[in-house]
């Protein structure tokens, strides 16, 4: 591949992101109510509470998991139906652009934008909290914000995946959005209600939690701010009293495999027809 071309292309991407409003409206709504959980941890520390990044730390990770992976899901899910509706798709493979360099350059400048926008909100959040409350539980920030972005990046290699497999906007957008509802809802809630129903062994539902890529961000967010065993869920006590110390790198490790399966999986099938005769 030829990295100059790619990250030219990816630059460009990225300045399309950045001038687009749903970046904008992710900052907006993150801030605000990031801001207000910021308020509510600042009144429970008025009545014997702490205030600072610890408490609002573990109440960011239940925001993180409904705001990020939506506009990862939608901004993947745009990149390439988007261009094949407006036929510009096909503009650009008649370039002399390989599949593999336009895939990367559409992969690496939304990941920049996306990547710049959760900084961005994390840093403004976290010195309005440094003003409120010191750097107390500063590192446990610091390592919500590194899976944070992690996370941003999974998202958008599963928006990729369904933008090439749908020709439509609309189709792939509406992929984005169940998709989401299924990772969301199929998390802590669906674990506690199948472990009920069929009474799981413990280490099938450690397994389970591997199956959802937000039930691992959970264990490894959760897990750095050591907020306490009632925050992990039925999967995450399970897998701190199986795994102990190996948590953390296990959790790691398990995001990783995520988004290299959804970045090759969606490369194999632009590869194979990138044009796209989906639905």
């Amino acid at each position: 591949m030829r990295y100059p071309i790619i990250e030219v292309m990816a630059a460009k991407e990225m300045r399309d992101a950045a001038r687009s409003r749903w970046l904008a409206g992710f900052i907006a709504t993150f801030l605000v109510l990031g801001g207000a959980l910021m308020l509510v941890g600042s009144m429970s520390s008025a009545f014997g509470g702490s205030a600072g990044f610890g408490r609002t730390t573990a109440a960011l990770v239940n925001l993180v998991l409904l705001v990020v992976p939506l506009m990862g899901l939608t901004a993947g899910a745009l990149a390439f139906s988007l261009e094949r509706e407006r036929g510009t798709l096909e503009g650009l493979l008649s370039l002399p652009v390989r599949t593999d360099e336009l895939f990367w350059a559409k992969f690496g400048g939304l990941a920049g934008a996306l990547s710049a926008a959760v900084a961005l909100s994390f840093g403004l959040l976290g010195l309005g909290l440094a003003a409120r409350g010191g750097f107390g539980h500063a590192a446990a920030y610091a390592s919500c914000l590194a899976a944070t972005l992690l996370l941003a990046l999974i998202s958008l290699a599963l928006g990729l995946l369904l933008s090439v497999l749908a020709r439509r906007v609309a189709t792939a957008l509406g992929w984005a959005l169940l998709l989401w509802l299924v990772l969301v809802f199929a998390g802590d809630l669906g674990l506690l209600g199948t472990s009920l129903a069929v009474r799981l062994r413990p280490g099938a539902l450690l397994a389970a939690a591997w199956l959802n890529p937000l039930s691992l961000y959970r264990l490894l967010a959760i897990d750095a701010t050591a907020a306490g065993l009632e925050m992990l869920g039925p999967a995450g006590r399970c897998a701190q009293d199986i795994l102990g110390s190996w948590l953390r790198p296990a959790a790691l490790a398990g995001l990783l495999a995520w988004l290299g399966a959804a970045l090759a999986v969606a490369l194999g099938l632009f590869r194979r027809d990138p044009i796209g005769r989906g639905v």
